[in-house]
């Protein structure tokens, strides 16, 4: 049987999702090797894992799945209801008539009749086509805001998707969209970790009863190879050695602390259950004034994450995706 890990969970302002594990298990992982991320779904299943990141662009829709269904056939889970699972709209479905069938899409994917949140994956629209990363700055068109927003609140009115929400989307990009929504995001998911603290942005969505997911929580997404800021940070690690904790499990508290969600992604079964043990204990106020005093770093950029180097930006406005609101 499952472990009885007990996560608690934060009830959505919009939508109608039920309330959302305080913790998630990412998918995007490269190269994908389906059997891996079954196997890895379904320890975290019984290790207690009840919330599940995916997207179209990760192609993990398929195995996440069906390790779910194997979850629910083994007894792991009484039901699919038990599970909280997000999905998100890639770039070239960013287009009002190409929503409804990529969610439909994601969910024959996930052979499930309805996702708990859909998210936008970035504010970013390309021109329609197959999915190909990284994408040619060419290939970027104007987003349509309100178009793309009312579609998603289609699919929401469909109950296909119980919350809908955004992800890397800026203050300025989630004022575009609450001027055109009726039903307004109940979630934006953004790199968030002590080394990028994201304050304004986490005001902002405060104000606005947007509850913020964090993914890279552990610094995850640093492709340059110059060392993982999160996990080699010196105050993390004399705070993580005082309380008798690990490093990733100081981060992942502080995350929780500042009322937003971690998105870990880990495949490794020990580490799955070490990224669980958060909730039974505190930092001291020191310790969060001393993480507050972290020095701050942008480690996921549209431009070297997106864009492939060749070709020149058009008709997306970069310069605002790359707003540094700290």
């Amino acid at each position: 049987m499952a472990s009885t890990t007990a996560v608690p969970e934060v009830a959505l302002r919009s939508g109608d999702a039920r309330p959302m594990p305080a913790i998630g298990m990412g998918t995007a992982k490269l190269p994908v090797v389906p059997e891996t991320t079954v196997k890895a779904v379904l320890e975290a299943v019984v290790v207690g894992y009840r919330h599940f990141d995916t997207a179209s662009m990760y192609a993990t829709e398929r195995p996440l799945g069906e390790a779910l269904e194997e979850a629910v056939r083994r007894g792991l889970l009484a039901s699919r209801e038990e599970v909280f699972v997000t999905s998100k709209l890639w770039c070239t479905q960013c287009h009002p008539h190409l929503v409804l069938p990529s969610l439909r899409e994601s969910l024959q994917n996930l052979q499930m009749e309805y996702v708990d949140l859909y998210l936008i994956h970035w504010p970013i629209s390309l021109k329609p086509g197959p999915a190909v990363f990284p994408v040619k700055r060419e290939d970027a068109v104007p987003f349509d805001f309100a178009g793309v927003w009312r579609a998603m609140e289609e699919c929401h009115r469909l109950g296909l998707a119980k919350a809908i929400g955004v992800s890397n989307f800026t203050t300025s990009h989630l004022h575009k969209l609450l001027a055109a929504a009726t039903v307004p995001p109940a979630v934006n998911q953004v790199e968030m970790n002590p080394v990028w603290q994201q304050r304004k942005l986490r005001e902002y969505c405060a104000e606005k009863g947007i509850h913020v997911a964090a993914y890279s929580p552990l610094g995850g997404q640093n492709w340059s190879g110059d060392g993982n800021a999160v996990l080699d940070s010196e105050v993390l690690a004399e705070i993580a050695k005082a309380r008798g904790k690990t490093v990733a499990q100081v981060a992942l508290r502080w995350i929780y602390e500042q009322g937003a969600t971690p998105i870990v992604k880990s495949f490794s079964k020990e580490r799955l259950k070490e990224n669980l043990g958060i909730f039974d204990w505190g930092l001291t106020d020191d310790d969060l004034r001393k993480i507050g005093q972290i020095p701050q770093k942008k480690i996921v950029r549209a431009e070297t994450v997106l864009f492939s180097a060749e070709g020149e930006f058009t008709s997306a406005d970069l310069a605002e995706m790359e707003i540094v609101e700290e």
